[in-house]
């Protein structure tokens, strides 16, 4: 499954390449809201909450409010998480919050578990180098996406897997990686990363992984 990507900075929609440098930049919410509303569910993330400088909440209000969205960024709290299924999102993505001084924080993923429906939680896998990078992907780890999913699947349905190193560059997502953490756990997973052709879509989705797409459908190389 196709599943587009709405990023949020400083009151626009953005798409970035790696996480750093902008490339693209809407304004038009309203065209992208109506382009997405044929797909189940479209990924919301606030990177602005992601690196603390901020939030787009009135954005997210707007958009949840007319897509089914699976939603991501700054969310480091169960109240936070409550807060954003209560306004209509349909799961939230959790990531830095899974790490704290530089290591996985079960009690955290427990407590999650604990306050929201397993259902509801995604756990992200966000990997530059093979590591983990948090805040943003700005800070970069010792932990790998292997030790993740280890330590704390038993506390959630989904992980997103995101291939930080090919992230906007429109040149495919590296799939004996993807192979790997597919073969790493049970869970659901969804991925994202570079994905441009439609054949990389529906040769994920031949082995039960979903496939998170931006760059390539705001470029119009996939027609969404």
């Amino acid at each position: 499954m196709l599943i587009p990507s709405i990023d949020l900075m400083g009151g626009k929609i953005v798409q970035l390449v790696q996480g750093e440098k902008k490339k693209l930049e809407f304004d038009n919410f309203d065209y992208w809201i109506e382009r997405f509303s044929k797909y189940p569910i479209v990924q919301l993330i606030d990177l602005d909450a992601a690196r603390g400088a901020g939030n787009n909440r009135q954005l997210v209000k707007h958009i949840v409010g007319q897509l089914n969205c699976q939603v991501g960024g700054g969310i480091r709290s169960p109240e936070t998480a409550e807060e954003l299924l209560n306004l209509g999102a349909r799961k939230v993505i959790i990531g830095s919050a899974l790490l704290t001084e530089g290591r996985v924080n079960r009690e955290y993923a427990r407590a999650l578990a604990d306050a929201i429906p397993k259902a509801a939680l995604m756990f992200a896998l966000d990997s530059r180098r093979g590591r983990v990078a948090i805040d943003g992907w700005r800070t970069e780890t010792a932990v790998t996406a292997f030790d993740l999913i280890r330590e704390l699947e038993v506390f959630c349905e989904t992980f997103l897997y995101t291939h930080i190193d090919t992230e906007g560059l429109m040149g495919g997502i590296p799939m004996e990686t993807v192979h790997a953490i597919r073969r790493a756990t049970t869970r659901h997973l969804v991925v994202a990363g570079g994905i441009t052709e439609q054949h990389e879509i529906d040769s994920l989705d031949a082995i039960g992984i979903d496939a998170v797409v931006g760059m390539a459908l705001y470029a119009g190389k996939i027609w969404g």
